[in-house]
């Protein structure tokens, strides 16, 4: 059966009551985000020993980790930024093993200067798509020497946004330390969103084989309102990032997804695998929690 988790960013509290909490609501796996507020994860003091205690801590509490959150934008503008966002990233993959999994996750970013998340004309240029192949792979060389496996998440404002962009990635990245973060949600645009059940059965068409870790979002037409939306939570921007422009990223069971046909999908080839609920705030988790069991329980996944 798939096994259901959360970020651990949804929690912005100590290890332990983390922990807790998360094992209070009955999950039975969770993404990491180096993010305690008992700990100083800034960059210089993420070490082995660092590792060690989060890892033992979660091994104790039978709470497995499954991948490590890495995001960052791995293309931005800004020299200075790119190289600051990278030596974390650097880090975070060096250190991913002695956190208790292979797998270390990051969107590839966008060459907007204002936001990660908004689109930039350079990202659909042939330039754009060159600089963000050869930092992928300079990543994934990085995380092949350090037995781990960096895991691309598409989305559609970024560089790799596409089935098509994520399958010439793959293409000209063949390694088997390159692996594929599900979310369908990323995929949608106002072009596509109505065309549902053909775009999810095209995504896993496409990209099943290459999946490693799933996403439980939703998605919808963002209505009057196109602005950049972050929810009201203490946590990082990438957990507090909603949607821009046409469509609305909001929590698993308040948009249009199909969740029986992803579900179905994703169960076919991928029957044991971890699926991550996000974007939504923790007095929202038990909801969040139910409708994707539900799900699960009526497709027999």
């Amino acid at each position: 059966m798939i096994q259901v988790g959360i970020f651990t960013g949804y929690f912005p509290y100590g290890l332990q009551e983390v922990i807790t909490r998360i094992k209070g609501h009955g999950f039975t796996t969770a993404q990491l985000d180096l993010d305690f507020r008992d700990m100083d994860m800034t960059t210089a003091a993420l070490d082995g020993k660092a590792a060690k205690k989060i890892r033992d801590a979660f091994r104790d509490a039978n709470l497995p980790i499954c991948c490590v959150s890495g995001y960052t934008n791995l293309v931005h503008p800004d020299p200075a930024v790119r190289k600051t966002n990278l030596d974390r990233l650097r880090r975070i993959i060096a250190l991913a093993r002695e956190l208790g999994t292979p797998y270390v996750i990051s969107e590839t970013g966008t060459f907007c200067r204002d936001s990660d998340w908004v689109h930039d004309p350079k990202n659909k240029t042939e330039e754009g798509y060159e600089i963000c192949r050869d930092v992928i792979g300079e990543l994934v060389e990085y995380s092949a020497k350090h037995d781990a496996v960096f895991l691309v998440e598409t989305y559609v404002n970024n560089v790799i946004g596409s089935v098509e962009e994520t399958l010439r990635l793959f293409s000209d990245i063949n390694h088997p330390s390159l692996g594929l973060l599900m979310d369908p949600t990323n995929y949608f645009e106002s072009h596509n969103i109505d065309a549902m059940d053909h775009e999810l059965n095209k995504i896993f068409n496409a990209l099943s084989g290459s999946i490693r870790i799933a996403h439980a979002k939703d998605v919808k037409r963002a209505g009057a309102d196109k602005s950049e939306k972050h929810a009201a939570i203490d946590a990082a921007e990438s957990h507090t990032y909603r949607g821009v422009g046409e469509i609305e990223l909001p929590a698993p069971g308040q948009g249009s997804l199909n969740y029986d046909l992803y579900l179905k999908r994703l169960s076919k080839h991928h029957p044991n695998i971890p699926i991550i609920i996000e974007h939504l705030d923790e007095s929202d988790v038990p909801r969040a929690k139910s409708f994707l069991d539900g799900k699960l329980r009526a497709n027999g996944c």
